[in-house]
């Protein structure tokens, strides 16, 4: 967007207003809906932000006056966990970053975004959120692959899969996965029902 001799071109974290006869939840999924094609989503609320001076940079200011909107704007964060074969993109000016390759973002967004990971991470430890990022069936590979990316460590293999073959909740199926390599990889499942059945509230969920 050009404002006179301004050009306001930061990224910034989709979002719109809540409408009148909806609720926050109901306007996270229509959002989400807006930018992306999907069958299921999982969405949780994380945090909310009102900081009187949030909206600092001239650009910001800039943009919001374009808009004829007031710069006190309380926003409130959900965060959705998509598995990979089950969305894709609907908007071609909507783009995926690494979270450590992130661009210049307008207003408040970096902070946003860390508050979001942040909350992910310590979310994954005590609730069974990671399934959401996996197919029904999965390898204990792509298990790992998904704990080291959302926690930002690597992990012995050995070590994590004594870990977690010894959960009831993580069942091993009669079926394997042919892919590239010369011995196919085992499928498991993640049983809810077996989950909620041993597993107390907080307790650490695989480590």
């Amino acid at each position: 967007m050009n404002l006179g001799e301004t050009t306001i071109d930061d990224w910034m974290i989709t979002g719109d207003y809540v409408q009148k006869s909806e609720t926050l939840r109901e306007a996270a999924k229509r959002i989400l809906k807006r930018y992306v094609i999907l069958t299921q989503a999982y969405q949780e609320q994380f945090n909310a932000f009102g900081d009187p001076d949030r909206i600092k940079n001239e650009k910001d200011l800039l943009w919001m006056q374009k808009l004829d909107v007031n710069p006190r704007i309380l926003s409130v964060g959900y965060i959705s966990l998509l598995t990979a074969n089950l969305f894709e993109i609907n908007d071609e000016n909507l783009e995926w970053f690494p979270i450590h390759q992130l661009p210049e973002l307008g207003f408040d967004h970096t902070d946003i975004i860390k508050n979001a990971y942040e909350y992910l991470q310590k979310k994954v430890l005590i609730e069974p959120l990671i399934f959401e990022l996996l197919p029904d069936k999965f390898t204990l590979n792509e298990l790992q692959i998904a704990f080291e990316a959302i926690l930002d460590i690597k992990m012995d293999n050995r070590n994590f899969r004594k870990k977690v073959l010894r959960k009831k909740y993580i069942v091993l199926l009669d079926e394997k996965r042919k892919g590239n390599s010369k011995k196919p990889a085992q499928l498991y499942i993640f049983s809810k029902d077996i989950y909620n059945k041993i597993v107390e509230k907080h307790q650490l969920f695989i480590f």
